[in-house]
């Protein structure tokens, strides 16, 4: 597949990627809520947008990559008694709900940092950008499409789906949803049940509010999104990610109120990764089988059979395509930890080697083989981003650079080129593309080098004056009976209870 093509989720179908305008290209994907710290689950669909993001990159193109910082509004729709889930984590912290959000933000980015994403162009919050969102609902009413009641703004969907394919993303269908949506406190306020807030009024006790034409309260989850891609990307972009739980009712109801806010849908493009599960169930708080990414890299949870790299566990997810289900195990998360250690080194071989031969010397059938297996790293990318492909093409590579260093293979059955093609793409590819980087040498799960990591985020956590993230780090390892001592000359050593 010489063209990028990539499944569409909208249309349940691959598509090639034929950008706005040429060159360039508008990648906007759902950031976390940043009520809690960030866990295993939140690390597929950042680290699979990354890819993306890189590899559009690769091809050529100016990416403005957009990703959101969800700092309020992101709650359920429970009625009129809906609670802001930063307000009422804030409450349980007793901090101010910015305090918790900084908190979280900066764990989440150092979390990001550690699995080597690069940043997204513009990180815009929701509580950055009230006006925009006032505005777009404005718009909204103004076109008869959402309704007030006693300060509460609601989206009409079942007007919209008289018009429009609401339910065309997810595949719900709206008579099923009006007779299967369960009764639930403050509905009756509502024109129908599956209709979804645009704004809230604020109860006595929340603590996040902010003026509107409907009094004070603070905006719904869904508006945010779509007041903010609109905003840097325009009022069509190209690629909309995030995880496939967000379909529905979080990705649907951005394009329903988009299309009727811009008179035209929003996107061309919805991509959606598959989620990360543990026997089967998805990661989630009410399954009480999270593991925060802290946890995950000090080893300490109760699934945990030891601690875990960064780089082991962003390639323990570029094996497996983003579009199909990945179950968590230590067995797996092992394996992934020996075979990107044999990768790797089979990389620092294939840099040291020179060529030496002539063509008469070639062995011109694994040359070809060479020469295709490289090649195809191209069309497996190309053909919906399968990193799974291109990683297993490099385990077919591994065995011949070993081959030449000890002898088995000769130094000359390749040629010049070949060599120089392989060094070439094995850089392009584990570095550049699945941002890969080599794990230190005595990683094998020991406790050395995780504590390095978290002592490193701490360290940074400190210059930037996060000592709300500092010092969880620090009280978290003591809790694991890790305690750290501030030494005069700035080192910090540990000792092991």
């Amino acid at each position: 597949m010489s063209e990028l093509h990539f499944y569409n989720s909208y249309t349940r179908q691959k598509e090639k990627f034929e950008p706005i305008t040429q060159g360039y290209a508008g990648l906007y994907v759902c950031g976390p809520t940043v009520s809690g710290e960030s866990h295993l689950g939140h690390a597929r669909p950042y680290i699979t947008f990354d890819i993306v993001q890189r590899y559009l990159k690769h091809l050529g193109y100016k990416v403005r990559y957009v990703r959101n910082i969800t700092d309020a509004g992101h709650f359920e729709e429970e009625g009129r008694e809906a609670i802001d889930k930063v307000g009422e984590k804030a409450k349980l912290e007793k901090m101010e709900p910015m305090e918790m959000v900084h908190k979280y933000t900066s764990m989440f980015h150092n979390g990001m940092h550690l699995f080597n994403c690069e940043e997204p162009a513009i990180e815009p919050t929701a509580t950055g950008h009230i006006i925009e969102q006032i505005t777009m609902i404005q718009t909204i009413m103004e076109k008869g499409y959402a309704y007030e009641v006693d300060g509460s703004v609601y989206f009409d969907v079942k007007k919209y789906a008289e018009t429009y394919p609401y339910g065309k993303l997810s595949g719900r269908i709206i008579e099923d949803q009006l007779e299967t949506t369960r009764e639930l406190d403050g509905q009756d306020e509502k024109r129908n049940k599956v209709d979804f807030a645009l704004w809230k009024k604020a109860p006595p006790e929340h603590i996040q509010r902010w003026n509107s034409p409907w009094g004070e309260g603070f905006p719904g989850w869904h508006i945010e999104c779509s007041a903010m891609s609109s905003k840097y990307l325009g009022e069509t972009f190209d690629i909309h990610g995030g995880g496939m739980d967000l379909q529905f009712p979080h990705h649907e109801s951005e394009i329903a109120q988009s299309t009727i806010a811009h008179g035209h849908p929003p996107v061309r493009y919805w991509m959606h990764n598959n989620m990360i599960t543990i026997n089967g169930k998805k990661m989630g708080k009410s399954y009480n089988n999270v593991i925060k990414l802290s946890e995950l890299f000090s080893g300490n949870h109760p699934i945990l059979e030891q601690a875990y790299h960064p780089m082991v566990v962003r390639f323990y997810i570029l094996q497996t395509h983003y579009r199909s289900t990945l179950d968590f195990s230590n067995e797996a998360l092992q394996a992934s930890e020996r075979a990107l250690k044999r990768l790797w080194e089979a990389y620092e071989i294939l840099k040291k080697l020179t060529h030496k031969g002539n063509a008469e010397a070639e062995d011109k059938d694994l040359d070809n083989k060479v020469i295709n297996w490289l090649n195809e790293c191209t069309d497996f990318l190309n053909d919906d981003f399968n990193t799974a492909k291109v990683i297993a093409n490099f385990f077919e590579l591994a065995p011949v650079i070993n081959g030449i260093k000890g002898g088995q293979v000769s130094a000359g059955a390749i040629s010049a080129q070949t060599m120089d093609l392989l060094k070439s793409t094995f850089k392009i590819f584990l570095e550049d593309i699945l941002g890969l980087k080599p794990l230190q040498a005595s990683q094998s799960g020991k406790l050395d080098n995780v504590l390095a990591l978290l002592i490193d985020m701490r360290k940074d956590a400190k210059k930037r004056k996060d000592f709300a993230a500092s010092d969880l780090i620090r009280n978290k390892l003591a809790e694991a009976g890790i305690l750290l001592k501030d030494e005069k000359d700035g080192k910090v050593s540990y000792t092991v209870e």
